[in-house]
């Protein structure tokens, strides 16, 4: 009688997928950019080293290849965290302000790099999904420069809009540039990552025979958008930064939009299944 194997946990299926995407990487950054602020620069940055260490460890121990940007989180906030031990101050102070800035401009630096040196950072992540018959493919590295290209741009809408709120309004945690901003930047770069691969695989030319690959609705590239309306929505009544009139409609729209996405993707495979 055969034996089948385990069939791995909800749990550890979650962790892998985790892992194995580019926002492992880039997790560390958003934590820090959620706890940084005035008195908190060392605690922050220990945190993003500590879960940069983290989540090596737990990639190399489930069979993960090393990739550059969990190298690059260990060596910046590792400089960062010798820097806070034995800097004045006054130097901590300026850290504190402008931090956030100098990790954007970080990782736009090095997501451009990657693009320049033709190995876009997403390429490893990308590797631990797909067979390895498809590594050297075009259409496998088109899509993952595309995808860099998009995350670079996401990075560069964080650093701007971060230097809008410490230059020109001289408020490091202004509530649209400091966070609604760069959410949203990277909520879209985390869509698209998602969705461009079925798209670029569906519009690929076909060998004859070769079944054909029904693409992904552009709507579905904003399925984030509704719930972050609302999120913003909830975020503004909560935090009291904007008139609440504004916040309800916020949520009211974002739940409109919801609803229509959802239509929408009903039809969709409605008419695909036709």
């Amino acid at each position: 009688m055969a034996i089948e194997p385990p069939t791995p946990r909800t749990g550890s299926r979650f962790l892998d997928a985790f892992l194995q995407s580019p926002f492992a990487g880039l997790a560390p950054w958003i934590v820090m950019s959620l706890l940084s602020g005035p008195g908190r620069f060392e605690e922050s940055v220990a945190t993003a080293l500590g879960l940069s260490i983290l989540f090596l460890f737990l990639s190399h121990r489930r069979g993960g290849s090393l990739k550059p940007m969990e190298v690059f989180d260990i060596v910046y906030f590792g400089c960062l965290a010798v820097i806070g031990l034995f800097a004045s101050d006054s130097l901590i102070t300026w850290l504190e302000k402008w931090s956030g800035e100098m990790s954007s401009l970080a990782l736009v630096a090095f997501a451009f790099g990657s693009l320049l040196l033709r190995n876009p950072f997403t390429l490893p992540y990308a590797k631990e999904t797909t067979p390895e018959e498809y590594w050297t493919s075009p259409l496998f590295l088109k899509v993952n420069q595309l995808i860099t290209l998009v995350w670079a741009l996401s990075f560069t809408v964080s650093a701007a809009s971060g230097l809008y709120g410490d230059l020109v309004l001289d408020q490091p945690d202004n509530f649209w540039t400091g966070w609604i901003i760069p959410i949203g930047a990277l909520l879209f770069a985390l869509s698209f990552t998602e969705w461009y691969p079925d798209v670029a695989s569906a519009q690929a030319p076909r060998e004859p025979g070769e079944p054909e690959e029904v693409a992904p609705p552009l709507v579905k590239l904003f399925d984030f958008l509704p719930p972050y309306v609302i999120g913003v929505g909830i975020a503004m009544l909560v935090t009291d930064n904007d008139p609440d009139w504004l916040g309800i409609t916020l949520i009211v729209v974002g739940a409109l939009g919801s609803a229509a996405l959802r239509r929408a993707g009903t039809q969709s495979r409605s008419g695909s299944t036709a």
